[in-house]
């Protein structure tokens, strides 16, 4: 088959684009069926890229063979006090006809990127193995993953419990440990934790208040040593547009105290979570964990949490 003419990606690509990003996510939903149905249309796919080219600064790239498109991809920028020098490929920013075409895509799109000084490359790429070699292979490696599993019906462990006003102490305890742990082997974050406590105290009160939120601990011995929050996936910038379920709720924090790991408190949150999300009503859980987490990334698979997107990193020299 000839290689595609590569151009770079205009206004009126955006239909093709979007037929084209609804037919890889019905692949992916063939996969992941607990994904959203929606994107299956071309107009809502067409919305997503849409979104995307709207964003001050976004490029990229098409492929073309005898005039048909059949491969884009569009790269945006994020905060760069936050992620360096960057361009993020989100989870409609990119569909082809073949996965190979990924690699022409980012050889053209890449140089304007690095050009203009932006050299940290993100992509949020759906959990198929060709089109994540097709990543690999342009010297992407796993960073993050999003995890995805259906809520069932569970029964409260002991220890479990929704926390209350006089548990805002320990939650501060509990508050700083997953960016302490990044900070550290494997992980290597770079993010410091620089939370302002009275605000954080605030926060922290104001959660256990909101009844929406799923702000739940583990308590032994007359003190709480872990806790998990759970928001509606609506609520949280990571599980967007592709990327979120529909009634799902997003498990977004997870901490025990160093000295309790892997004595259980990880575990009855677990199911005191699902308890939680099938008394409200979800159908769908999420959340995600760096892939270099040693801890999370084999807790949560083990929990039954499929990969359902893997956000992929290159930094060029």
């Amino acid at each position: 088959m000839s290689r595609p003419e590569i151009r770079a990606f205009a206004e009126d690509h955006l239909d093709e684009a979007g037929s084209l990003l609804a037919a890889r996510h019905r692949e992916h939903r063939a996969a992941e069926p607990l994904l959203s149905e929606r994107f299956e249309d071309p107009d809502a796919a067409r919305g997503e890229v849409a979104s995307l080219w709207a964003h001050d600064g976004a490029s990229g790239g098409v492929a073309l063979r005898d005039g048909k498109l059949v491969g884009f991809l569009l790269g945006m920028r994020k905060d760069d006090e936050k992620w360096g020098p960057n361009v993020w490929v989100e989870a409609a920013g990119y569909a082809v006809v073949e996965p190979e075409l990924v690699r022409d895509l980012y050889a053209f799109t890449s140089q304007r990127w690095v050009d203009e000084g932006r050299t940290r490359h993100y992509a949020l790429v759906p959990r198929l193995d060709d089109h994540v070699d097709a990543w690999f292979r342009l010297s992407f490696g796993a960073q993050q993953a999003h995890g995805i599993k259906k809520v069932d019906e569970r029964a409260w462990p002991p220890g479990t419990r929704r926390a209350q006003p006089g548990d805002v102490e320990a939650l501060m305890e509990l508050a700083p440990l997953i960016a302490r742990h990044h900070a550290a082997a494997s992980v290597f974050s770079g993010i410091d934790w620089n939370e302002d406590a009275d605000e954080l105290h605030a926060m922290l009160a104001d959660d256990i208040a909101n009844d929406e939120l799923g702000e739940l601990v583990f308590e032994r011995d007359g003190h709480v040593v872990a806790t998990f929050e759970l928001v509606p996936v609506e609520k949280v910038s990571v599980h967007r547009g592709l990327a979120q379920p529909d009634a799902a709720a997003c498990l977004g924090f997870a901490a025990s105290l160093p000295e309790v790991r892997g004595s259980g408190a990880g575990l009855a949150l677990t199911e005191a979570a699902f308890a939680w999300a099938h008394e409200q009503g979800y159908a769908t859980m999420v959340t995600d964990w760096r892939e270099t987490n040693l801890l999370a990334s084999r807790f949560w698979p083990a929990r039954g949490f499929r990969r359902s997107f893997l956000r992929l990193y290159r930094s060029i020299p």
